[in-house]
């Protein structure tokens, strides 16, 4: 009889393992970013199909059975493309590439935090993202197995920024030495300061050309040089929340407004300025928009589920910029504030669920 863990077969474990080994060193070589950009166009298209599916069963034209495509599931979120293999394998191989001196990218910030640049075939650069995917893989199942009451496939990404920082010898946090840990001013003035990272700095055709020496950084480098204002931050927080929560409620789908607003990524990944990153408030506020109700409702209610879309979009974007601030602007490599932020408000709607004021937990695991 096969090994049990969790629910699992050894077998469904090293199937896992392998698939998902391949992903985060996929990861890394397209980038993390591109990466998440994938997910985001593998989440709409999954849904759109989950959408189908569910009218083309209403209206008696095909069983629900008869139906099975699963590409959000698999595929989406998935080893293919979920973000706690591909972008957190994709992230921690940027980290270790830049920590050997493989990255002259001319990046604004530490080369470590550049996740939107693909990293090529260099093999130990993908056994690096490789195992990352397995770590992500494991967290998630292990996250979600036990029934932890928040987002596992965030926690996964979260949790993996955390172990590459401290594998490969970068601090948790950051040096905010002289400086509140919230305090972005520093940026704005463009205060300078001198690190000594060392290594080798490979040139496009593959040879030494510096070694040693020290690299002026910016003091401060906010996660988005373009959406770290309060204001800012909580006026596209109300926006996005009340379209996602508008479009869970058309299409009775929790991912779908977070697949678009992935998706979204590739303009910003294409060098347009003051694109909006917004995953993390799309999340929160269509999963608070459904869950108002119980899962055997026929309709949601749409002003108050607009009005609590609003509420966690709010959340989701604050709570992204207070992360940020912390783990992300005095560091040396990318902690995701938008995964970080969708484990907190994930695990606010779990709460609010368990002590009634929302009748259901939606997607969100619970014991």
């Amino acid at each position: 009889m096969a090994v049990e863990l969790l629910g699992n077969s050894l077998e469904a474990w090293l199937v896992l393992a392998i698939a998902a080994f391949a992903g985060g060193a996929f990861g890394a070589a397209l980038g993390a970013l591109p990466a998440f950009i994938f997910t985001g166009f593998m989440v709409m298209v999954g849904e759109a199909a989950n959408i189908l599916k569910a009218e083309l069963g209403a209206a008696g034209v095909a069983s629900a059975d008869a139906i099975n495509v699963g590409i959000t599931g698999s595929i989406a979120f998935g080893p293919v493309f979920g973000p706690h293999i591909s972008f957190a394998g994709g992230a921690a191989a940027a980290a270790y590439a830049a920590r050997k001196g493989y990255m002259d990218t001319g990046f604004d910030y530490f080369e470590a935090k550049n996740i939107a640049h693909a990293l090529g075939t260099k093999p130990d650069v993908l056994v690096v993202g490789g195992a990352f995917g397995i770590l992500g893989m494991v967290i998630r199942q292990l996250s979600g197995g036990l029934g932890l009451p928040w987002d596992p496939i965030a926690m996964g990404v979260v949790l993996s920024a955390i172990f590459h920082r401290l594998v490969l010898g970068f601090p948790v946090i950051g040096d905010a030495r002289g400086r509140g840990l919230l305090d972005m001013s520093p940026f704005e003035r463009e205060e300078m300061r001198q690190t000594a990272e060392g290594g080798k700095v490979i040139a496009d055709g593959g040879q030494p050309v510096a070694e040693g020496g020290a690299t002026r950084r910016f003091k401060v480098e906010p996660w988005l040089p373009h959406q770290y204002e309060w204001t800012n931050v909580a006026m596209i927080g109300l926006v996005v929340g009340i379209l996602a929560a508008y479009t869970a409620v058309k299409t009775g789908s929790f991912f779908l407004a977070f697949g678009i607003s992935a998706a979204s990524l590739v303009f910003l990944a294409l060098g347009i300025e003051q694109i909006p990153v917004t995953h993390h408030i799309a999340l929160p506020a269509s999963t608070a928009a459904l869950v108002i109700v119980p899962e055997t409702a026929a309709t949601v209610p749409i002003l108050p589920a607009l009005a609590i879309g609003a509420l966690f979009g709010v959340s989701g974007a604050l709570t992204g910029e207070v992360i940020q601030r912390v783990f992300y602007a005095h560091a040396d490599t990318h902690f995701d504030p938008p995964a970080a932020a969708i484990v907190v408000n994930s695990f606010a709607i779990a709460v609010l669920a368990f002590v009634g004021v929302f009748p259901q937990f939606g997607w969100i695991p619970h014991p």
